[in-house]
């Protein structure tokens, strides 16, 4: 393919760079399109960063600071649903305290990310992304990224509780192991570590 995925490696005489733009003109399809959702996965590996080295994962420094509430999708609506109003009321009347609820969803190859974050219940800002070839769970982590860096930016915040209905790729934030989406976790992870480093109370649940 052409020389983006690989910034180290010598650039082959059969690479798309090295085309004419004839030849571009008539190279199939196929080739260009895989060449181009390359762009979104090849560079997101980075499995030898600092955030993922013992001693120095978020887990092992700060363990107890970050929480999981599991919602049941089978029998247990009502019981969530009177969880998240309690949280809301609870929000409300607490200046300390921050809500996230985001959401991701792909519609004819366009995945949308949103996020919402709230304090006081008070809409402090909302981000909306579009973006090509990228998975719901890439967008998901994306809008997560975007609500803790809006949240941690206010000086009093120390309670942040995310709303998201991709459990699944949340815990992919605090997954050590080579995965397809280490670019947004890793700045996941330096925004809490900064945050749980600021204060001895500060916590995050999702």
């Amino acid at each position: 393919m052409d020389n983006y995925s690989d910034t180290h490696a010598k650039l082959s005489l059969y690479s798309i760079n090295s085309l004419t733009s004839h030849q571009k003109t008539i190279t199939k399809g196929h080739l260009i399109n895989s060449n181009n959702k390359l762009y979104g996965v090849f560079l997101a590996f980075s499995p030898f960063h600092p955030e993922f080295n013992p001693g120095s994962r978020i887990v092992d420094l700060f363990p107890d600071r970050f929480s999981f509430n599991l919602a049941s999708k089978e029998k247990n609506n009502r019981k969530h649903s009177q969880q998240l109003d309690e949280m809301t009321l609870q929000s409300s009347s607490s200046p300390h305290m921050a809500i996230i609820v985001t959401d991701a969803s792909i519609k004819k190859d366009i995945t949308t990310s949103i996020s919402h974050v709230h304090i006081c219940n008070h809409p402090l800002t909302k981000t909306v992304h579009y973006a090509a070839y990228v998975t719901s769970t890439e967008a998901e982590l994306f809008a997560i990224r975007c609500g803790i860096n809006q949240a941690c930016s206010k000086k009093d915040i120390s309670k942040i509780v995310i709303i998201t209905d991709s459990i699944h790729a949340t815990k992919k934030i605090f997954d050590s192991k080579s995965h397809p989406y280490q670019l947004h976790t890793i700045a996941i992870l330096q925004e809490l570590c900064w945050f749980f480093a600021k204060d001895q109370n500060n916590s995050v649940k999702f």
